[in-house]
């Protein structure tokens, strides 16, 4: 009898990791239809090619390397990672399917990796971002992803990432960073005089789509992160965390609405969607121990900076055309900032070197390779190929062929 609850066990649990990855995987579905819609209508299907793309070489690398790297043979509370072999072997206590953790593991490398698609977007070379996400995938994020995750030297500290507000988001945050410095404002983005003109998004309808996506897939970011459920004990912990991610998410949209009409008078879509991404990004460093209270709170805390944040990036002339470096980047921080304030173990000063020690690390390799791809292949297009669009250039297919111009043969 004893032994068919275990198995009963192992197999809820194992299950639960895989349906929980089906969301996170969703989620991809979810970023492709938000920079889809945010951008213009020129440059729609080179933006869907990289999604797609960026996903299928993430489960690669992280196959063959990434996962090994952040999780096999490596040494506790160290710095440099090791190679195991693929995978590994489950032990003979495991709780569930080796195999159904890495599958959940994989599709959050992804998550970062396309992040770092919308800020880079509509004047970036396809070919330099995709090989930029081979090094990303498959080296810089395990590496990161196991001193915390990985049970590295911040993990033994007492780092406290729960989902990963800081070693996913904010790590996709740095990379994304990095890239625009180099690469660039887009043409007509910003005057000589430090005017601002908007560049707004081809397919507004499109963007909430993948909004409400990002939003349905972050219960198994989140959720799935318990990493058990098939007992009375996990069961409630896992209620309590989409319980909390649903409202921080709600109370982040609802900030971002309240912030646009003092600020403009107005109901910035655009804002609204950040704003809940915002109170999502910010609710994942620690979902399980805040009051639904206090989760309203960190995700009004988020939805609220994400429309500052925005703004003074404008200011800056940093050009993110979907505002990612300021939901996943700024809002993570604050997210891992949050934590101590519900969860007794963790300190703010462990936190604070965990965030400098992720988006340090991440932030100066991302530079080194993008600086590497810039002076070898060259990482930006040209201008006649920036305002002609990428869909022609990249990819020769238009998104949206009954509205281009028919042109004479």
């Amino acid at each position: 009898m004893e032994n068919t609850i275990i198995e009963l066990q192992f197999s809820l649990n194992t299950f639960y990791f895989l349906i929980s990855g089906v969301l996170v995987m969703w989620m991809a579905a979810g970023f492709a239809m938000l920079e889809a819609g945010l951008v213009r209508s020129k440059n729609t299907t080179e933006i869907l090619t990289k999604n797609i793309a960026l996903y299928a070489i993430a489960c690669t690398m992280y196959l063959l390397i990434g996962y090994n790297i952040m999780y096999v043979g490596n040494t506790e509370g160290g710095f440099v990672p090791s190679f195991g072999a693929l995978i590994g072997e489950a032990s003979a206590d495991a709780d569930h399917a080796l195999e159904s953790d890495f599958f959940f593991q994989v599709v959050f490398v992804a998550t970062a990796m396309s992040i770092v698609s919308g800020a880079v977007a509509e004047r970036m070379k396809l070919w330099a971002f995709l090989l930029f996400t081979v090094v990303l995938t498959g080296l810089i994020y395990p590496i990161q992803g196991y001193w915390s995750w990985g049970a590295g030297f911040l993990s033994e500290l007492g780092f406290v990432d729960f989902a990963g507000s800081a070693i996913v988001h904010g790590a996709g945050a740095a990379a994304a960073l990095a890239g625009v410095l180099l690469l660039g404002a887009r043409k007509g983005k910003y005057g000589k005089h430090g005017e601002i003109y908007p560049i707004p998004g081809s397919n507004l309808p499109l963007a909430t789509l993948g909004t409400f996506i990002l939003w349905m897939g972050w219960f198994g970011f989140n959720g799935g992160s318990q990493l058990f459920l098939a007992d009375k004990e996990n069961a409630i912990a896992v209620s309590q965390i989409m319980l909390n991610t649903n409202a921080a998410a709600a109370a982040g949209a609802i900030s971002a609405l309240l912030v646009c009409k003092i600020m403009w008078k107005k109901a910035d879509l655009t804002m609204i969607l950040n704003g809940a991404l915002a109170g999502l990004v910010t609710i994942t460093a620690e979902p399980a121990s805040p009051t639904p209270l206090l989760a309203c709170i960190i995700g009004s805390l988020g939805g609220s900076l994400v429309v500052f944040s925005i703004v003074a990036l404008d200011k800056l002339k940093i050009d993110d055309p979907v505002g990612a470096i300021s939901v996943h980047g700024v809002c993570g921080c604050l997210g891992v900032m949050m934590v101590p304030f519900s969860n007794g173990d963790a300190k703010f000063v462990t936190q604070l070197i965990g965030l400098v020690s992720i988006l340090g690390f991440v932030f100066i390799t991302s530079y080194l390779i993008w600086a590497l791809l810039k002076t070898t292949m060259g990482i930006r297009v040209t201008e006649e190929e920036e305002l002609s669009g990428m869909d022609q250039h990249d990819c020769g297919v238009d998104a949206y062929p009954e509205f281009v111009t028919i042109r004479n043969h």
